[in-house]
């Protein structure tokens, strides 16, 4: 299959490396200006884990292809949209008459209404999805990451369609299971509001995330945050049922924090995660979304706003 992925960022990057290694032509979209930027290879030293928890570790030097346009007649079977969520609106607007007959992974967080952000996108093309890979690019541009087995693969209560079915095929040739989900507009705002409740408090805590996720206190905190974001969801008609990640918020802070250091000292590649991620911006955008749909909502969230100095 000819992959495009859009943007060489920590998401794309690792499963392109994947796709490449299992047999596949990948290529990158870059801004035009950035393949000089960037240089012709990507310094890896992430963590597969596709077969174990205890990952294997990847270091290379590795050769890349990238393009500075998008030719509308394109021959590409597959766009990979992997970007920040605060950036999807300008993506999904540049890509408007650019997808040829590809099918288009939207592999990507979301706050907003999903299928409002795609309206100007074919959506007999698209297809769904959530990455399970972490980590991010140091200073020196080395990309410190982490690739898991599975991914997530979800309609908003429909049926997968011949096109996701090939998604989960090519997924499954580069040694990824795929998980579905059919109510992917819960799961993604619990998703969410989860990382606002996890990022709010290690801003507040002025600590790592690996050292944050490891004691009782912070996950007694996290709780309070995700709590206070219930009724949000409620409002914006989620099932929250529906959003495994919200069924942290029933646990004991104690189990919390006893099972992320077993984890952490047994899983190098979770560890990894947690110590390469680098992008600042991204962890005060959780907070500040949610109080923004707070406010448009008339909804108080007192924990986020008496936080505000720390994301705004």
């Amino acid at each position: 299959m000819k992959i495009l992925m859009f943007g060489r960022g920590v998401i794309s990057t690792q499963y392109a490396w994947a796709f490449e290694k299992a047999g596949h032509t990948v290529e990158f979209y870059v801004r035009p200006g950035r393949k000089a930027e960037y240089g012709s290879t990507v310094s890896l030293n992430i963590y597969d884990a596709r077969k174990s928890i205890k990952g294997t570790l990847i270091k290379e030097a590795w050769p890349i292809n990238m393009v500075e346009n998008i030719n509308p007649s394109h021959d590409y079977d597959l766009i990979i949209v992997s970007v920040q969520h605060y950036h999807f609106k300008k993506t999904a607007e540049f890509l408007a008459g650019k997808t040829g007959k590809a099918t288009v992974l939207l592999f990507n967080n979301f706050w907003e209404e999903p299928l409002e952000q795609v309206a100007n996108l074919p959506e007999e093309q698209l297809v769904w999805g959530f990455p399970q890979a972490g980590g991010g690019f140091d200073n020196k541009g080395a990309l410190n990451g982490s690739l898991w087995g599975s991914i997530i693969i979800s309609t908003f209560g429909t049926e997968l369609t011949d096109r996701a079915a090939a998604v989960i095929d090519l997924f499954k040739s580069a040694g990824f299971k795929s998980n579905v989900n059919k109510d992917f507009r819960s799961w993604l705002f619990g998703h969410f509001v989860m990382n606002a409740a996890l990022h709010v408090e290690t801003l507040k805590a002025g600590v790592s995330m690996l050292e944050a996720f490891q004691t009782t206190r912070h996950w007694k905190n996290v709780i309070a945050n995700g709590k206070e974001l219930l009724p949000l969801l409620k409002a914006r008609n989620v099932d929250i049922k529906k959003s495994p990640d919200l069924k942290i918020l029933g646990l004991p802070p104690w189990l919390l924090s006893f099972g992320m250091k077993l984890a952490i000292k047994f899983s190098p590649p979770l560890k990894q995660t947690f110590t390469g991620h680098s992008n600042q911006e991204e962890k005060n955008s959780y907070a500040k979304d949610v109080m923004g749909m707070a406010e448009k909502m008339k909804i108080r969230l007192p924990i986020y706003e008496g936080n505000k100095e720390l994301y705004s």
